[in-house]
């Protein structure tokens, strides 16, 4: 038997956790000068950013981007 593991560098990393890293690392000032959407500029949070990157999907993969670039930039 042999051990898959996925190509996808995003496989079993949540939304949350990837947006929480984001903030942490970036702020909500960046996210918002870098992907320009309402829930980043005007009063963001967690739960209201998973609830639009959820149903949006051209800006879910924004986020994706930004953080898979992110974790590159750091190694």
């Amino acid at each position: 038997m042999t051990d898959f593991q996925s190509a996808d560098p995003l496989h079993g990393v949540t939304l949350e956790k990837i947006l929480t890293a984001l903030v942490e690392r970036h702020g909500w000032e960046h996210l918002g000068l870098h992907i320009d959407i309402r829930c980043f500029n005007m009063n963001p949070s967690i739960k209201s950013s998973l609830t639009f990157l959820r149903k949006t999907p051209w800006a879910r993969k924004k986020v994706e981007n930004l953080y898979l670039w992110t974790c590159l930039e750091k190694d």
